[in-house]
């Protein structure tokens, strides 16, 4: 698996290195700049998965250069760390205003800085694999869309039938307790014990008529999706 990226943008050169230093510690790949000018033109030719951003710049500052990156539907997704002396409120509403995902002010612990890029790594990616279409043979689930297809027929399920399918179709071959079902389910439209999770998988199984097959009881244990 390659390392992500961080491309590190700030003026001191100081600073500059001792990011650079606890982020290559930690096994991430690194690209460093010192002007606003420099850090769009390394994006545009290699998208980061993260920038950790000083807001006083030379030329186009942070902020500038962070309302760019959010506009462009390039690069929305990149995770947006503000490193700035300005401590100030209207200063850091003003970023995260602008996308900005975090903040760290300095003087800061570098392992801080490297605690907050982990995280806003992590959590972008579990959001592309919560937003990721799963298609298993003639079974197409789009999140996104908040659509279920059986070959090219639209299934109607209620958001609990749907977040059921998700869980266990996102994780093939896992077998999933009606617990765990449980608290992976996020809705509004129901209110689930875990026996109840076993009426709502007997009418999912009747909606998705063929795909039923899927859908597997462990017995004593709970449910899979058969990989």
């Amino acid at each position: 698996m390659a390392k992500p990226t961080i491309l590190v943008v700030d003026d001191e050169e100081d600073i500059r290195e001792l990011v650079t230093l606890n982020l290559r510690r930690e096994g991430y790949s690194v690209v460093a700049c010192e002007t606003g000018e420099q850090a769009l033109k390394q994006v545009s030719a290699k998208t980061p998965d993260a920038i950790v951003l000083d807001l006083m710049l030379p030329g186009i500052d942070g902020l500038e250069v962070c309302r760019q990156l959010k506009a462009d539907p390039k690069t929305p997704q990149v995770a947006v760390v503000m490193l700035t002396a300005k401590g100030e409120e209207a200063d850091i509403v003003a970023g995260l205003e602008l996308g900005a995902d975090d903040y760290v002010t300095k003087p800061f612990r570098g392992k801080v800085l490297v605690a907050r890029v982990r995280r806003l790594l992590r959590r972008q990616r579990d959001t592309d694999d919560e937003n990721a279409v799963v298609k298993i043979h003639e079974l197409t689930i789009d999140p996104t869309r908040h659509e279920v297809l059986v070959g090219t027929e639209v299934v109607a399920l209620t958001l609990t039938e749907f977040n059921i399918l998700h869980t266990l179709a996102r994780r093939p071959g896992r077998v999933f307790t009606r617990y765990q079902i449980v608290d992976s389910i996020h809705g509004s439209d129901y209110l689930v014990t875990d026996r109840a999770v076993d009426v709502q998988i007997v009418s999912l199984r009747k909606k998705l008529g063929p795909c039923a097959k899927y859908v597997d009881t462990v017995r004593g244990v709970g449910y899979r999706f058969l990989d």
